[in-house]
């Protein structure tokens, strides 16, 4: 089959069977063009929950799939690549958390929402990346826990001067490779370009960004812009989606090697293959998993 002929008939085969699949922005431009809706992990578990399918494909990795069936636990959620994990959301353990809070007096933990269902059940509030500077400012205690990646923990702590922030030393595989060298060289390159940047970055690249933002703030930012080149310091999938979206601008990926191989896992036969009934994992959380791990997503969204 032609891509455009394996395109069509997932199109046909999800309207047939009632499903909803969410691509994430990370996934590749023949994936994101079969979704019914596409963007960051958090929005796209929003949007599942809204739709009348029962049935709701995640092109993503394992704690976005994890984060669709907690919002929505009656309906069927498959993750498109059983392999597809993300080594951040699972670098921390559990057990390791509640010690850490019990020997600091049991401040609040706030968990990224790139963490596990079984991690999320031991924190007191889920935070994304574009939410984490609003909902740590909201929060009344001054003192706080905050994992797993310690960037972005940086980069909130330093907007937030007033909150005493603990870090734990996790981090995003992907975007640590970044680095202050790459980013003068693209300033060298492209001397015209903003650059723009996720804040899982190293400090010594969200410092020298023009912006800093979630996937979906910096692909919004770019489109809106007046600019008409881009250095992309996140996923490099991002840079190919924009080029596609603007085709009057210029993207440039910061580097080469940003790019994140869980999320490269799922193509697009593996949809089909989905959607066939030949694929992918069914997401099964028990009732209490899902009540527990639901908590801190329900006070983020209680505090804005």
């Amino acid at each position: 089959m032609t891509t455009r002929e394996m395109q069509d008939e997932i199109l046909r085969l999800k309207k047939e069977k009632g499903v909803c699949i969410l691509a994430h922005s990370y996934q590749s431009h023949d994936i994101v063009e079969v979704a019914d809706f596409a963007g960051d992990s958090f929005a796209l578990s929003q949007k599942a929950a809204a739709v009348p399918e029962q049935t709701v494909l995640m092109c993503g990795v394992r704690f976005m799939a994890e984060t669709v069936k907690m919002l929505s636990p009656h309906k069927k959620v498959i993750l498109s690549h059983p392999d597809a994990g993300c080594p951040m959301a699972e670098q921390m353990d559990p057990d390791l958390v509640q010690q850490m809070k019990a020997s600091l007096g049991g401040i609040p933990v706030v968990a990224y929402i790139n963490t596990t269902a079984a991690l999320k059940c031991v924190c007191d509030v889920c935070v994304t990346s574009s939410s984490a500077l609003r909902i740590i400012s909201a929060m009344p205690e001054k003192e706080l826990i905050f994992l797993p990646d310690i960037n972005l923990a940086t980069y909130v702590s330093r907007q937030l001067p007033e909150k005493k922030i603990h870090f734990v030393h996790g981090g995003c595989p992907t975007h640590v490779r970044l680095t202050a060298a790459e980013v003068e060289r693209a300033r060298r390159e492209h001397p015209n370009a903003l650059l723009l940047v996720h804040p899982e970055c190293r400090p010594e690249v969200t410092e020298q960004a023009d912006m800093v933002g979630s996937t979906a703030e910096i692909m919004s930012y770019a489109r809106a812009s007046s600019a008409k080149e881009f250095v992309i310091g996140t996923e490099n999938s991002i840079a190919n989606h924009l080029a596609y979206e603007c085709p009057d601008k210029k993207f440039y990926a910061l580097s080469k090697d940003c790019v994140c191989h869980n999320m490269a896992l799922t193509h697009l036969p593996d949809v089909l293959a989905c959607l066939r009934g030949e694929g992918g994992e069914e997401i099964v959380l028990d009732e209490d998993t899902i009540a527990r791990a639901v908590r801190p997503i329900n006070r983020m969204l209680e505090l804005g």
